[in-house]
């Protein structure tokens, strides 16, 4: 952006909230030599508090802590599996209804606003921040899981399956296998996440741009809570959104370490194990401070485009080189086999595939959730300017279409050198090298394998970067302003709790703390899609 004008003042018509709240008037100002900070006294008081705690035990109490973390995911995502489901259901339904409504015509900012960022700028910043780590590692890892189960056929024990295959799984038979595991896929990486992206992200623009209220996540329940928001059931809602942006990003963090650190091992030997990520956590979350201090426009904005420029690459040089002609068909085949299978996959009861609707569906959309709060505040910060259709449309549909793309292509490749080439490597290989080893059997491989690590760095960069200026923004009562030394304590706490993590059960604790802060922000954002359409009823739309 070249101009200094107000981002939040609005551009022509808007509805705004009459409310004597001003951003800012709970906040603690506090001046120490060149450094200042300007914080939201509760929000910021209690979610930092129980952060360092967290860090503190979890690191004091390695060994006790890993069976409890266990035992926590297991648990949710068994006995909630049919809600988490549902909710996603919900999250869609209600995405694709306000789009083609009247209340698509709504435009973000007012009825005159302009777009502060082109498509390229804005659609590289979007999917760079909404899951670049996460394609990442399971780009190869899910389609060969769901492929190798699916063709495996079922298994019962005692009247229940033990298998890991999606649905009524397809035994013997590749083709009908290869279908099943690439809608599978793309059923946890299309329109589904997205959804949850977009409901927060309109509900934030809308509430901000439009209404007039600070850029937090209490200011989207307004309808239903009225001035109540500034209060303690605002600063619970707020606290939610600082805690589950921050383990949904140590989530990804600790998957972006472990992948990073196998391939630093298949090129260069670098031992494996936790102090290889450790080192790498802390090196990346020094770049991402690098990158806060840069600045939006400068530090994000730059890392994204540079990113996708290097995904788009190995993505193009995989067509290229690999099943070209599969690949390209692969594409609408693959999109139609998830349409086919849509129905079946999204039915939140009845379900006898328990181990992939509970360990694979129920655990994603619980870390897509807690992830929502950061992509949703990102995404409204970059979207000033779009219609509510376009602005629908755009978030769920290009992302959505770039996933099918990224999934066919790596997943499909992996796949037909099982079934076409006999090359196992990358099956047997441990998740976070199936992608090194699928790339090995391609030309070029120690250069596209490090294309691959320096992909995984920038993506855990920019996720950083951008997360420790969403939970910055709540934490400071709204303030899009605040003193850079509160993103440098975010950022460096996102690296601290992803460190916790590893060293407190790895993968396992990472996902048990995912779905533990997604279960309550579930609940928040489905609240929060009933007052975005409250909100949108009262806008002026375009004609």
């Amino acid at each position: 952006m070249t101009d200094t004008r107000d981002p939040m003042a609005p551009d022509g018509a808007v509805n705004p909230i009459d409310t004597d709240y001003k951003v800012g008037q709970d906040n603690i100002v506090v001046n120490v030599g060149p450094f200042g900070l300007d914080i939201h006294n509760r929000v910021f008081a209690v979610s930092g508090l129980l952060v360092v705690a967290f860090v503190v035990l979890t690191l004091a109490f390695q060994n006790q802590v890993e069976p409890l973390f266990s035992g926590m995911r297991s648990w949710l995502t068994s006995s909630l599996d049919w809600f988490f489901i549902a909710a996603g259901n919900i999250f869609v339904l209600v995405m694709l209804g306000l789009a083609v409504s009247p209340l698509g015509k709504v435009r973000l900012g007012g009825t005159e606003a302009t777009p502060d960022y082109s498509y390229l700028g804005w659609f590289s910043m979007l999917f760079a921040a909404g899951m670049g780590i996460g394609l990442m590692f399971f780009g190869v890892s899910e389609p060969l899981s769901h492929f190798g189960s699916a063709f495996g056929g079922t298994a019962v024990e005692n009247g229940v399956r033990t298998d890991w295959a999606p649905l009524g799984a397809a035994a013997g038979d590749a083709e009908a296998a290869t279908r099943l595991a690439m809608a599978a896929t793309i059923y946890h990486w299309a329109l589904h996440p997205w959804a949850m992206y977009a409901t927060m992200a309109l509900g934030l623009a809308l509430f901000s741009f439009n209404k007039g209220l600070p850029l937090t996540v209490r200011s989207v329940f307004y309808p239903l809570l009225g001035e109540r928001v500034w209060g303690w059931p605002g600063h619970v809602v707020d606290i939610l959104a600082v805690l589950a942006t921050l383990f949904g990003l140590a989530t990804s963090l600790g998957y972006g370490a472990a992948q990073a650190s196998s391939g630093l091992n298949f090129l260069f030997d670098v031992p494996l194990g936790n102090t290889t990520q450790i080192v790498l956590v802390i090196g990346i979350t020094a770049i991402a401070l690098v990158s806060v201090v840069a600045g939006l426009d400068a530090g994000v904005k730059r890392l994204s485009e540079i990113n996708m420029v290097l995904a788009l690459l190995l993505m193009l040089f995989v067509i290229g080189v690999g099943p070209t002609l599969d690949i390209l068909s692969g594409f609408f085949g693959n999109l139609g086999a998830y349409l086919e299978h849509l129905p079946a996959l999204a039915n939140p009861v009845g379900r006898d595939d328990a181990n992939f609707s509970q360990g694979w569906t129920a655990f994603y959309w619980a870390w897509w959730i807690s992830w929502s709060p950061f992509v949703g505040m990102f995404i409204a910060r970059v979207s000033r300017g779009r219609t509510v259709r376009e602005f629908i449309f755009a978030v769920l549909i290009v992302p959505s279409l770039a996933c099918v793309l990224w999934m066919t292509v790596f997943g499909e490749t992996a796949i037909l050198q099982v079934v076409r080439d006999g090359y196992e490597a990358a099956t047997k290989a441990e998740l976070p090298l199936q992608l090194f080893a699928m790339l090995e059997a391609l030309p070029l491989a120690q250069i596209t394998s490090f294309i691959a690590i320096v992909l995984v760095v920038v993506f855990f960069v920019t996720s950083s970067d951008s997360g420790s200026l969403v939970i910055d923004v709540i934490a400071a009562g709204g303030k899009v302003d605040a003193p850079l030394p509160q993103r440098v304590f975010w950022a460096t706490f996102e690296g601290l709790v992803a460190i916790a993590l590893i060293l407190g059960g790895g993968l396992v604790a990472l996902q048990a703390m995912a779905v533990s802060t997604g279960l309550p922000f579930t609940i928040v954002l489905l609240m929060s899609a009933v007052a975005v359409v409250k909100g949108l009823m009262s806008e002026p739309r375009l004609r």
